[in-house]
Parts: structure tokens; sequence; C-alpha cells
């Protein structure tokens, strides 16, 4: 029998491979083109605003890297040609196997000579989309080879060219985790699929053969490739190599990238939390786009709260100031309308969320703890505070407040001393209230205390415990709202309704406000012409905790609140950072933003206030403690005079009385080389008209008694006026118990 000559041969083997292709049963229910699009998953999720702008696109697939499915009109020409000659040259002649080829390859093999591969382009995407059919580290088997004929004569049957090249071009496996033309454009080439040029093209199509290959192996392929789509030209290799060489290190296609990454962040957790997964941007959004999270963001704010936070960071980077947050929420849906997280480049813990990382608040809490202070009645905005020296003692010992100048301003009134932000008259407020009661008042306003109120004693009306800007931003909003609490919410979802019954009474709220945004009575510390004045209504406040690590501003308009927080997120002290210096200037500029076109009113007296005109008695230098002015009144606690007694002491405060030292199981030791007439407790209260009582036994009346201490419990009582008990202590003396009963004697 003659031999046959070489391509009748391969022409036999052809036909013969064909022959056992049409023997294996053809797949029922091939997957359709629009079937792929509408499966196709970027590893990224679009955080969106309000409206549907972009604001953040993050990586939630750490498993690849995928983009959006790119439409093949989008795809150069010179990658579409590029990809064409390097894997499948005659795609558009064959059926979905180049029996050529296939014969090619066969008998290649069978003489152990190399040649192309014979999987054309359908074949390769045949593989791609099914899982049985996809290659393993060893190459596919004989079976899954007569699979992947078999899937690729059915797609050509049922599928378009073009609807073959765009699948492939956007399933293929590039480089690492790097799946599909548009991941792989702007991760290495930092492009659109629509934009690559001729060289870009050869080095993407060379990656196909030799995805994970070295660079100098991936540029001669690239190098093939460009020859054979500039037929005739020089091309200079060379310099393809160093092209090539730093084209597969580069990585511009960031994991997250946007405006608003923390809350991006935020969201998504709440979105994992929930149980739930990102949408198509809409419904009728066209498949193979990324997922998408909606949000109740503004994206024109977002950008500006960026930029004005980052610029004052700037400005103050010569006063060790690092990082910044800010948040602006919407009074009446809670809804947030900016979350800026961190300073971005300017930090150097740019990851860290300051929306939410615990930081000690300063004087921001405050204003809660007057608001509570005036709902129990216990002061009024025009009541008396001694802002003086003043050493309160704790089962720990002494604790001695100071003013932020050192100073003092001697008897102030409420209203002023909240305004000015002076210290001794707050500590001396949360004495009246009591340092657990005003921590299950800021449970209930959404601020969670890791500790209780007894825990921080008295320095927490000075902002000892750490709270987040977000929960603070909103315990303001809790007072814009006349004291209604509501959860804030970053999802775009149909707002809760604000609870019927407030947290806290709308009287007291309504003072609050009206004394943060009166400019007058914050003149004492920061003057006439402070940053925090606006020319609309706002109620404001800032705060710095201890050591200047953390500098504050919080307020609310008629529509908005504003928290802005500045500091280090390491915990290093600023420099010279005051109150209006920091945080104040982000606000107030955010603040002129959100109503450059919308007014901003004095918010409604509630009922059951009432507005009357006060005097103020002189003090020691013979003027008025204050101007008179017109003051607002829980119904039922107005009075007309607020003046000293003849002690000296503020009168008519409006405080029921009250034991302010010493404080409850206190545990006092006798010293034993101390004579014992020495040895003196101290006794102290506010309230007019009280008596002390030790262990059901008159001992002493007015506001301070000294008593002798004998070994032993004891129980110490304050009665008012009429002899009724109104508060008491419990307190153990230990030591030194003959002397003791000596002296007692």
């Amino acid at each position: 029998m003659p031999r046959l000559p070489f391509p009748a041969s391969r022409s036999c083997l052809a036909a013969a491979l064909a022959a056992i292709a049409c023997t294996l049963p053809v797949a029922a229910g091939a997957v359709s083109f629009d079937e792929v699009k509408r499966e196709f998953r970027p590893s990224d999720t679009a955080v969106l605003d309000r409206n549907g702008e972009l604001l953040q696109r993050v990586r939630t697939d750490a498993s690849v890297r995928r983009g959006q499915w790119v439409a093949l009109a989008d795809v150069s020409p010179a990658l579409r040609m590029a990809m064409v000659l390097s894997e499948d040259r005659r795609f558009y002649e064959h059926s979905g196997i180049d029996w050529r080829a296939v014969s090619s390859a066969a008998w290649g093999n069978l003489w152990n000579t190399r040649t192309r591969g014979a999987s054309t382009i359908t074949m390769q995407l045949s593989g791609l989309l099914d899982e049985d059919l996809r290659r393993a580290n060893s190459g596919r088997s004989f079976t899954q080879k007569i699979g992947q004929t078999v899937a690729a004569a059915q797609l050509e049957r049922s599928w378009r060219k073009d609807q073959i090249l765009e699948a492939y071009l956007n399933t293929v496996p590039f480089r690492g985790e790097i799946v599909g033309i548009d991941a792989l454009s702007r991760t290495l080439f930092g492009k659109a699929p629509s934009g690559l040029d001729a060289r870009e093209a050869s080095v993407a199509a060379a990656l196909v053969r030799a995805p994970n290959a070295k660079p100098a192996l991936v540029a001669q392929r690239a190098c093939e490739v460009m020859r054979a789509m500039e037929p005739g030209q020089k091309i200079d290799c060379d310099a393809l190599d160093m092209f090539t060489s730093a084209a597969v290190q580069r990585r511009a296609f960031d994991a997250t990238e946007g405006i608003a990454p923390h809350a991006a962040r935020r969201v998504l957790k709440e979105l994992r939390e929930a149980g739930e997964t990102a949408a198509p941007p809409s419904r009728q959004a066209a498949a193979g786009k990324e997922a998408a999270v909606r949000t109740t963001l503004r994206a024109p704010l977002q950008r500006f709260a960026l930029a004005t936070l980052q610029r004052h960071l700037k400005e103050l980077r010569g006063r060790h100031v690092e990082d910044g947050a800010l948040v602006v929420l919407d009074n009446a849906s809670g809804e947030v309308l900016a979350w800026v997280g961190s300073s971005g480049p300017l930090s150097q813990a740019a990851e860290v969320d300051a929306v939410t990382a615990l930081r000690q608040p300063g004087s921001t809490l405050k204003p809660l703890l007057y608001a509570q202070a005036i709902a129990e009645r216990r002061l009024t905005a025009a009541s008396l505070i001694d802002d003086s020296s003043a050493q309160i003692s704790t089962a720990s010992g002494l604790y001695i407040p100071q003013n932020y100048d050192r100073q003092f301003k001697g008897p102030v009134s409420a209203r002023t001393a909240l305004a000015a932000s002076l210290n001794v008259p707050a500590v001396r407020t949360l004495v009246m209230v009591s340092p657990e009661s005003f921590a299950r008042q800021l449970r209930a306003a959404g601020l969670p205390l890791r500790e209780s109120g007894d825990y921080y004693g008295y320095s927490l009306a000075l902002g000892s415990a750490e709270v987040s800007l977000l929960s603070l931003a909103n315990a303001y909003r809790m007072l814009a709202n006349g004291g209604r609490y509501g959860p804030p919410t970053l999802m775009a979802r149909p707002p809760v309704p604000a609870p019927a019954a407030p947290i806290l009474d709308p009287r007291a709220a309504f003072i609050v406000g009206d004394i943060l945004s009166d400019a007058n009575a914050r003149t004492r510390t920061f003057g006439l012409d402070s940053i925090l004045s606006t020319r609309f209504w706002t109620a404001v406040k800032t705060g710095t905790s201890k050591d200047m690590r953390d500098n504050w501003a919080v307020g609310w308009s008629q529509r908005y609140t504003v928290g802005v927080w500045v500091g280090n997120a390491s915990g290093a002290s600023m420099w010279d950072v005051s109150g209006t210096s920091g945080a104040a200037p982000v606000w107030a500029e955010v603040m002129r933003f959100l109503h450059a076109r919308e007014p901003s009113r004095a918010p409604r007296p509630p009922a059951g206030l009432v507005e009357a005109q006060v005097t103020f008695g002189p003090g020691a230098d013979g003027n008025a403690l204050e101007a008179a002015r017109s003051e607002w009144f829980l119904q039922g606690t107005e009075q007309p005079l607020f003046a000293l007694d003849n002690a000296g002491t503020p009168a008519g405060a409006g405080a029921a009385p009250r034991i302010t030292a010493p404080a409850d199981g206190t545990i006092i030791a006798l010293d034993p080389d101390i004579p014992p007439l020495h040895q003196r407790v101290r006794f102290e209260s506010e309230g007019r008209g009280v008596q002390w009582r030790i262990d059901g036994k008159l001992f002493a009346r007015g506001n301070s008694a000294q008593w002798l201490p004998w070994p032993g419990r004891h129980v110490i009582e304050l009665a008012d006026a009429t002899g009724k008990v109104v508060d008491q202590r419990k307190l153990e003396v230990r030591g030194a118990g003959v002397v003791a009963k000596s002296a007692r004697r």
C-alpha cells in the first residue's frame, strides 16, 4: 500500500476526530450569551449616593479581580486583532473547531515536533464556561478535550462570532488573579480597554498564552504578536521588553477607589450582617454591570466635606494635627448625608474610621448634662452656679476640676456656664444629677458607655468616657428633635419614625438649643467675633479632651446636624489647638455650604415653656452678676430675681438639697500619728435650710460641717428645712479606735 502524503494523512486524522465527536451526545440546554453576561459578577461593588452617583468602588471578591463586562464595540481594534492573531487566526472561518490546526497538532505530537495549539477561541470559551471542562494543572484529559470540541460546535451554532469573542475577552484569565479585559486594562495599563494601543494589546494577548510567565518570556511572545499585527514593520523588541516588565508589575486598578471608603465599608458590613447582597444599580441595569449599593449620602456634599477637612488639616500640620473626621445627619430622618472617616493621604492611619472610633468627647457632653438637670428641675437657665475652686471628695480621693483657662468667673448663670463651656459649674451640675443617672441618660441617647457612671465619677461631666463621632452627633440630633431619639442610617431605606415618647423633656432640649445658639452667652470664653457664630440659626458646642488629644465641634441647624473631630489617630497630643481653631472652622464651612440656598430658623418653643424677664443681684463688686434678660423656664420654675445669699453663695438656684461630699461608700482611715482633734471630715451640700444627721442624730446645720470621725460604719443624712431626709451617704471609719473614742468623750 503506497504511503499517503502528509496533507492526506492529516485530513484522515481530522475526519477520524470528527467522527468521534459526532458519536458523543450533545449537551442539552446550552447556556446562552445573555445568561453568561447576566451571571457575570465583577469583583467590586459600587457604592452609590442617594441619586445613583458613584461614591466608591470596593473590592468584595478576594478570589479574583474582575472589572465590568465590556462590550466588544468598547474594546480597541488593536486588542481584537492581537487576540485573534495570537489565539485563533482562522476564528472567523471555522465553526468552532479548526480542523487544520487539530490535525497539525496531532501530527506534531506523533512525530514529537512543536506546533501551535489546536484550541480555538470558541473551545477555550467553552472550557471557561463549563467547570467540568476547565483545565487542571496537569492539563485536560482526553474526555475533556472531546467534550470541549462538542461544546465549541454547539456554541458556534447558537452564538454569533462577535458574542463569542466578547464573552471570551471578558472571562479569560490573564495574570495572577486578573480575569477579563477590563481588569487587565485598568490594572496593567491604567486605562479602559477602548484605549489600548498595539503595544499594550500585544502584551495582553501574550499573557493569555503564558499568564504567569516571567516578564522576559511575556515580552518575547508580545514581540511575535506585534510582528503578526504589523507585518513588514521593524519592531523594537528591546523597548517592548522594558515596557512589558514595567506593565506586569503595575497595580493601577486600586482595590478601592473613590471619596467615601469608610462609609462604603460600613454599608457593606451592614449588608453582610443583615444577610443581604448588593443589587444591580437599577432593575433595568445592563447585564454584566457591577453590583451596587445605594446609600443616603450626597455626593456633592461628600466631596465638599472631604476637601474642606483636608484643606484645614493641611493648615494645622504645624500644630501636630494629622487626622480628622466629619459626619452630617438629616435631623428628621436620621439619614447620613456625609461620612468622612479620615484625612486620607494626610494620615498615617488612613484606614481607621474616626467616625466610629471611640474617643474622649471633652466638653461636648455638657449640653446633655445641663439638659438633664433642667428637665429634672435641678436648674434653670438663669440659675446661678459658683465657678470657683472646688474640691470634691470621691471614694478614690479628691477631685479638683479646673477651667480651660485656669481661671474662675465666680457666680455665673447656667446659660453662661454652658455657652462659655466652664468646667467647674458643669461638675457641680453633675453632683446634682449624679454620675450614674447621667450615664443612664447618655446610654438612652445612644452613647454606649463601656463602664458605669460611678466608674467615671464626676469627670464624666468633662467627657472622660469614650464615644464615637457618629453616636455623639446623633445625640445632638436628639436635642434638635425635641428629645426624641432615633438611630442614624446609611442605607437608602424608608426612614424609621421617631418614637412618640421623647427620652428627654422637649422643653429642656429647646432651652439647651437656645443656649448653644446664643452668641452673647459664649462671649466670656469665645469672644464676640467667634467662628461659631453663623448668619443663620445654629446651635453648636466645642470640646477638647484631656492633654489636647481630641478636638470636637458638634451642632445643629433647623435641618442638619454636623459633627467634626480633629486630632491624631495615634492618640498624640495636638499643639496649641483650641475649640475655635481645631474642628470649629470645618463645622462652620460645612454648615454654610448646607445653607447656601436653604434657610435655617429657630425652632418654635414647645408647650409648657414660659418666657420671663429676669434680673441678677449684685456680685462682690456691687455690679449685677449678669445683665437683665428674657429667659426661658419650665413652667413652674420661673422667678424674677437670681442673687447671692448673705453668705455670698448662689441663691434661688432651683436645685434640690443634695450631699456633695463625701461620696457614698467612702472609707476613712484614721492616722494614729496625728492628734485626733486635728482629723476632721468635711461635709458639703447644695440647697437651703439643710441640717445634718449622723446615725439618726442631729449633728449640724448649714451647707458645710466639720465632723470628728470615730471607727465604725455610719449613715450621714441630709434633711431639708422641714426635717425630711432628702439625701444620705454611707461611710466607714477605720483605725485608731481607742484614741478616737477618748477624743470623742
